[in-house]
């Protein structure tokens, strides 16, 4: 399912902008995406729409957000792509890194150790070992 959605980037890339230029509203979660000029943002909102369930899409959307500096958005959208793929270990881990740098320090030690139980579960031990490493250097 990953490579497929990474294909997909590829071709939204070659169609120009969806929705005319203008980002609209997150659907699902009914806040307006500030983009600051993203045009990678825009195009994994179509893709997104596309297909709302793709754990691969969302996962992208939460990074793109945090890269952005709205980390309050991220870390939904990082819910929704661990929610949607249970393969998404390294959800937890960005996740945990938006958490504290929104000062929600107290949520991070909780969601690592959600991470690696998830990680471990379905055999994701790389995710594991760099999971217990940022659960090490917190604790």
């Amino acid at each position: 399912m990953r490579e497929r959605s990474r294909r997909r980037i590829g071709v939204v890339a070659n169609f120009g902008k969806p929705w005319g230029g203008r980002v609209p509203a997150c659907p699902n979660l009914g806040l307006p995406m500030q983009t600051s000029g993203s045009e990678r943002l825009s195009k994994l909102l179509a893709l997104h729409a596309a297909e709302p369930n793709d754990g691969f899409v969302l996962y992208g959307l939460a990074q793109e957000c945090q890269k952005l500096g709205q980390f309050d958005e991220a870390i939904r959208w990082y819910d929704r792509a661990i929610e949607a793929d249970p393969k998404q270990c390294y959800a937890f881990f960005h996740k945990a890194k938006a958490l504290e740098a929104a000062k929600r320090s107290s949520e991070v030690a909780p969601v690592l150790k959600a991470g690696l139980l998830r990680a471990r579960a379905v055999g994701e031990f790389k995710a594991a070992s760099e999971i217990q490493g940022y659960l090490d250097e917190i604790e």
